[in-house]
């Protein structure tokens, strides 16, 4: 999604999730098997219930079809990220610190790796701070492409 529109779709999102005190984690536009699905993340601590997401939905689709900023027909999803949630506002590093993440960066960084786990200590100045085997290493956040809590079986 452009990213004018991605920011347009998030504003329009995040005085609903506030209402019914949920988080908005992420908005993504994209096509999938020739289908365009506009997809939004919410959450809570406590977890997200399916009244939320259709709650969200309803609220949204209303909004959507009152200021029509996306052309075309797509399929509105919303849904809570996942196990794997991506980690994306300041907030989201200091509330996950003591967890493991999977990493991929744009470029090779530790040990010339693009993609890896570690444990997230949290964000200062900007970096992210990792744990990886007893050593603390820090990324800029402009390196880094994707950052997920890793899921641990």
């Amino acid at each position: 999604m452009s990213n004018n529109l991605a920011d347009i779709v998030f504003k329009m999102t995040e005085p609903i999730t506030t209402e019914f005190n949920l988080e908005l984690v992420d908005v993504e536009y994209l096509k999938e098997g020739g289908q365009y699905i506009l997809r939004v993340y919410i959450d809570r601590d406590e977890g997200v219930t399916l009244d939320d997401c259709q709650n969200v939905s309803a609220r949204l689709s209303d909004l959507l079809d009152e200021q029509d900023p996306i052309p075309g027909t797509y399929t509105l999803e919303v849904s809570s990220p996942g196990i794997d949630r991506p980690l994306k506002k300041d907030p989201d590093f200091v509330r996950f610190a003591g967890y493991n993440v999977d990493i991929s960066t744009y470029k090779p960084t530790y040990n010339k790796k693009k993609k890896f786990t570690a444990e997230l200590v949290g964000l200062v100045d900007d970096k992210v701070a990792l744990l990886i085997d007893d050593e603390r290493v820090e990324i800029p956040r402009d390196q880094i492409a994707k950052i997920n809590l890793a899921v641990e079986f």
